[in-house]
């Protein structure tokens, strides 16, 4: 894949590759407990990327889905890393999903919540990290039950426990993670959504500047960088996306 310059000069309009990096979802990135610095799947693509258009990357770091998405649409950032939804693509021109994660709901395990349609409602409030793809998902899909929305994703499950809430609604891994530090709680048997991870450029960039992000994502599935990339992060309950 050969990128032509005009589309260089679209993603760089700073000379610079800004990448809008999402620390709230844990499957896409991370701090290092030392160092401090960015790691995860996403940052690997952005390197990539990066190279394949011989341009300096900058990582832009955010700690919630909604800001990281903001920065792409306000073009304070070239490029990022998001679940695919309506309302994003009014300003972002996404690719096909690089990975698939699956949203769960998570209750106590006294709770007579014992199935999705258990959550909706009208005496449950279901807590959602603010921005992130399911509370866009949530707020179209539920008919009956409250959303409340916590500042982030990782803070869904400390809400929850704090605010005597009835359901928390997220990424699997992470409230699986949050279930094993917490006794008494259980996930819910069946998904509600699967999240579509993919990424994105401001639409305003040009159909050019789409096309080759998409042409890169494909190569990186194909090729096996993907997967890669999740085993060496050590990444369960995502799975790498078909080709489009």
């Amino acid at each position: 894949m050969t990128i032509d310059p005009s589309v260089v000069a679209a993603f760089t309009p700073t000379g610079k590759l800004r990448a809008s990096i999402n620390l709230g979802n844990p499957i896409l990135a991370n701090r290092h407990a030392d160092s401090g610095e960015p790691f995860g799947v996403s940052i690997d693509l952005a390197r990539a990327f990066a190279a394949k258009l011989g341009v300096e990357l900058e990582l832009v770091v955010f700690d919630t889905a909604g800001k990281s998405v903001q920065a792409v649409g306000e073009e304070r950032a070239d490029f990022g890393f998001f679940a695919i939804d309506p309302l994003r693509g009014e300003t972002i021109a996404f690719t096909a999903p690089y990975v698939l994660i699956e949203g769960f709901y998570l209750v106590r395990d006294d709770s007579p919540v014992r199935s999705n349609q258990d959550a909706d409602q009208a005496h449950n409030r279901v807590v959602v990290g603010k921005g992130s793809a399911y509370d866009l998902f949530l707020t179209r899909e539920l008919k009956s039950a409250q959303i409340v929305r916590a500042p982030s994703s990782p803070s869904v499950v400390p809400t929850f426990i704090e605010q005597h809430l009835e359901v928390a609604a997220g990424v699997k891994q992470q409230l699986e993670a949050d279930a094993k530090q917490t006794p008494g709680l259980r996930l819910l048997d069946e998904r509600f959504m699967v999240i579509r991870q993919a990424m994105g450029v401001p639409k305003s960039r040009g159909e050019a500047a789409a096309h080759a992000l998409c042409s890169f994502v494909e190569e990186m599935k194909a090729s096996g960088f993907v997967a890669q990339s999740l085993a060496r992060h050590k990444i369960a309950g995502a799975s790498v996306a078909p080709a489009a």
